[in-house]
């Protein structure tokens, strides 16, 4: 499906999903894969450059990631970043030693050398330094391109091959460099034609729908989130009337949450939802469970319990689609030991061996932006589209301990006054994530004359770009007393509003 794309290969750094996306912001499809799965490639036909990312092992004392001589058969470009560096180096017999102080943070380079990935760059620029290893002496036929404050030799080059190696980051915005270093890569070492664009993909997904469904039908789980509601319009324009969306109440989403939907699909026509009322079975099946990750695996298993019911009612239902993205795909990648599993999605990893249909990703390699890019394309009402994410298990992550329905109830109402005051006050659009966590335990109150024992819930506001790293918003005070004060003169069960200011890491986003 793809003519050319990019490999970046994921040695476990905590910024290979961000090297993905600076790539694709060039028009420009790429793919993350595990080192394992690049040795088991047979040829690079269609390969326009490889990218190998940094990560927490080091070369001297790992022999597990040599890399494949095919890499180097053909005039491949290459670019490794810091580990990845430091793997060309030892590839080529450049010496690595373990460093006494590691380099982290902020540091000075210095362009010793005009060579195409650094053009365009001012000859001292600022950049973002995480390493422990240090290259020593480069490889016989490499030069140094450019240096650090620290004298270490930041960028290398081979002398006749398109081969670079930086031990800085590149692509986190810390290096202020403008995204020029990357664009280079992309555009000027690899040649990309750039025709990884909104419309494009569009028409490529459209015309594999049909060429996969044909006169098939598909059912869709939609939500009301970004993910599912994308998925939902581009199968729709795909293959209209086949497709059916089924929305399931869960008893754990957010207040009007089918209002919402309604609203955001009111300019397609034909558009068949159907709404499906299975609160009691989610909220019944949960009674009890107080483990996050064991809650997720209930909610995933009756959420597929519910659909194989619903499909049974669709004649010539074939296929099932879901609104999986590529950071789901990367996160749950049980292939590569540089993944671990940071939570269990339970819309990826398969369908029950038993259940019928087949399943249809379309948003399978597209990350979050780009699927908001696609939904405004579509049409889908733009509210929707820049709504902050909602976790797939939806509020049960955001009750601690056990779900209850009368906590899923109180946690609503305070949620909904916590949003709406946010776009009041023009302030939604600023954050990236904002949400209210109901906790398991009571406080002493005040109501009227009389003393109060009621629950205690959690506002929670993130800034972030990539969502790996986030820092907590900063609210003005007053805005802070206001909503506190609303939340508990409109919900009598509520006694008391904290607010969450931890930053990620060490703190998740979610709070379980």
């Amino acid at each position: 499906m793809h003519e050319e794309k990019i490999l970046v290969i994921d040695y476990g750094s905590q910024y290979t999903q961000l090297i993905a996306r600076r790539i694709r912001e060039n028009n420009t499809y790429c793919e993350v894969l595990s080192p394992e799965s690049l040795i088991k490639i047979k040829n690079l036909d269609n390969i326009l450059g490889v990218i190998l990312s940094g990560g927490p092992n080091s070369v001297i004392e790992n022999n597990n990631y040599d890399l494949p001589d095919l890499l180097f058969k053909k005039n491949t470009p290459l670019l490794g970043i810091c580990f990845g560096m430091q793997l060309i180096c030892k590839k080529f017999n450049g010496k690595i030693q373990e460093s006494t102080s590691r380099e982290y943070g902020k540091a000075k380079l210095e362009i010793k050398k005009d060579v195409p990935i650094l053009n365009g760059l001012n000859k001292t620029l600022e950049v973002w330094m995480s390493h422990g290893d240090s290259v020593t002496e480069i490889p016989n036929n490499f030069s140094v391109i450019a240096t650090t404050n620290k004298k270490s030799l930041s960028a290398i080059k081979s002398n006749d091959r398109e081969i670079y190696g930086i031990q800085f980051h590149p692509e986190v915005t810390h290096t202020l460099d403008e995204g020029k270093i990357i664009y280079n890569f992309v555009n000027k070492i690899c040649r990309s034609k750039g025709e990884w664009t909104t419309k494009n993909i569009i028409d490529n997904q459209v015309s594999h729908i049909r060429e996969k469904v044909q006169s098939d039908h598909v059912i869709l789980g939609l939500s009301g989130g970004v993910d599912s509601s994308v998925a939902a319009a581009i199968i729709h324009k795909a293959i209209q009337s086949q497709l059916t969306c089924i929305f399931i109440d869960n008893g754990l989403l957010r207040l009007n949450e089918k209002e919402q939907v309604e609203k955001g699909f009111k300019d397609f026509k034909n558009i068949k939802i159907i709404y499906v009322d299975a609160a009691k079975l989610f909220l019944g099946r949960l009674n009890g469970v107080t483990d996050p990750e064991d809650k997720r695996k209930v909610i995933g298993k009756t959420f597929i319990d519910v659909f194989e019911r619903e499909s049974k009612k669709i004649k010539n239902a074939k296929w099932l689609a879901q609104g999986t993205i590529y950071p789901d795909v990367i996160e749950s990648a049980a292939s590569s030991e540089n993944a671990h599993l940071i939570k269990s999605h339970h819309n990826v990893g398969g369908l029950p061996k038993d259940m019928n249909l087949k399943l249809l990703e379309p948003l399978r390699e597209l990350f979050k932006d780009e699927v908001r890019k696609l939904g405004i394309e579509l049409g889908i009402d733009s509210k929707l589209i820049n709504r902050h994410p909602f976790p797939g298990p939806g509020l049960a992550v955001r009750i601690l301990g056990e779900v209850k329905t009368e906590y899923a109830d109180i946690l609503r109402q305070a949620d909904d006054i916590f949003i709406k005051m946010l776009h009041e006050k023009n302030l939604y659009n600023k954050i990236s994530q904002a949400f209210t966590v109901f906790m398991p335990v009571k406080s002493v109150g005040v109501t009227g004359d009389g003393r109060s024992y009621g629950n205690v819930v959690s506002l929670r506001a993130v800034k972030t770009i990539d969502f790996m790293t986030a820092k907590p918003f900063n609210f003005p005070f007053e805005f802070l007393e206001e909503v506190s004060t609303k939340i508990i003169n409109d919900v009598p069960d509520i006694s008391r509003v904290c607010l969450d200011i931890s930053s990620k890491p060490p703190a998740t986003i979610e709070w379980e």
